[in-house]
């Protein structure tokens, strides 16, 4: 469903932890030299020290804020768009607004969206479905990763593919401008629901019965069969999902998938097989930052001057379930 109202990004910020070489934690976990770069794709990531998920996303936000004329005291909604969090209770939006300064002078609505790596992507669809009947005129959609610290140093794979991230956009309803959220769309293919799992810390593996093992409570994967399910369903869904636009990827002036792994964006290339620069990366010097992946890559073209507005902007990207999911705009 095409939005009617013209919604327009405002203004973003971020937040990054200290850097992480590959030669670092290459060294730190006895991994063969140059093993990340080769295999996984990445560089360089950021991991938290210190920061927990509100601190790091109350940070992203206050910089957005500082970059436009909207103050908090204009925000309608706050969403925290993430997989990872401080706490089983409160829920995360809350916790990032109470570190927000001024956070007690303003009863605003705070709400959690999680479809895990697509958790920014599902939150600026249903954020323009809030806004398009101007219950909500200015909204914050802040996703704040911290992936690192539910790895398995034993698995070199992931340990070297993830980093941490806190990224904020403002969204705000303006009939002067041009630009707006066109549509989004999600589709959850259940025979993938376990290829992406952390299996301790909720009900089925109690805390009491479980305590903390490392393979139980670290991220998981079967990348073989993510890919097999992504290559098998991704190009169908893209085709699905234009039908009802007047548009096709090949209109597309960005595209940014999900900063799934060095393979998942070489097949996300092989299918889509658009023109040269259409497909924005940032992989090698930031990894897999979970939900974090696709706005950061979005803030850095906004800070680079490489997006302007009427761009049309394809976001698209896989997440734990298995659900691909996209969303498309004009800038």
């Amino acid at each position: 469903m095409n939005t009617k109202n013209k919604i327009k990004i405002v203004s973003t910020g971020c937040y990054l932890p200290k850097k992480i070489s590959s030669n670092e934690l290459e060294k730190k976990y006895n991994i063969p030299k140059g093993w990340s770069k080769k295999y996984s794709g990445v560089q360089n990531r950021h991991h938290a020290t210190f920061e927990s998920n509100a601190y790091m996303g109350a940070k992203a936000i206050e910089k957005a804020l500082e970059n436009c004329k909207i103050n908090l005291s204009d925000i309608d909604l706050i969403i925290s768009a993430g997989a990872t969090f401080d706490y089983p209770l409160p829920n995360q939006a809350s916790v990032t607004k109470s570190h927000l300064k001024d956070s007690l002078k303003y009863n605003i609505p705070a709400i959690d969206i999680d479809t895990t790596c697509l958790s920014f992507v599902t939150s600026l669809d249903i954020a323009s479905k809030m806004m398009d009947n101007y219950q909500y005129k200015n909204v914050i959609i802040v996703t704040s990763e911290i992936g690192s610290k539910g790895l398995n140093t034993k698995n070199p794979e992931t340990l070297t593919l993830f980093g941490d991230a806190a990224v904020a956009f403002v969204l705000s309803c303006d009939e002067s401008s041009d630009s707006t959220i066109i549509k989004g769309a999600l589709k959850t293919f259940s025979e993938g629901v376990f290829h992406t799992l952390i299996e301790g810390g909720g009900n089925q593996y109690f805390f009491k019965d479980h305590p903390y093992d490392e393979e139980l409570h670290s991220f998981k994967m079967d990348g073989i069969n993510l890919l097999k399910l992504a290559k098998k369903e991704m190009g169908n869904f893209a085709i699905d999902f234009f039908k009802d636009t007047k548009y096709n990827i090949n209109d597309m002036n960005i595209v940014i998938p999900h900063q799934a792994s060095k393979i998942g964006l070489a097949l996300f290339r092989k299918i889509f097989n658009l023109k040269s620069g259409v497909i924005k990366e940032n992989l090698l010097n930031h990894g897999n930052c979970i939900s974090a992946s696709i706005p950061l890559v979005i803030h850095q073209l906004i800070q680079e001057n490489k997006i302007k507005r009427g761009d049309l902007c394809f976001l698209l990207g896989t997440s734990a379930g298995f659900s691909i999911g996209a969303t498309l705009f004009k800038y």
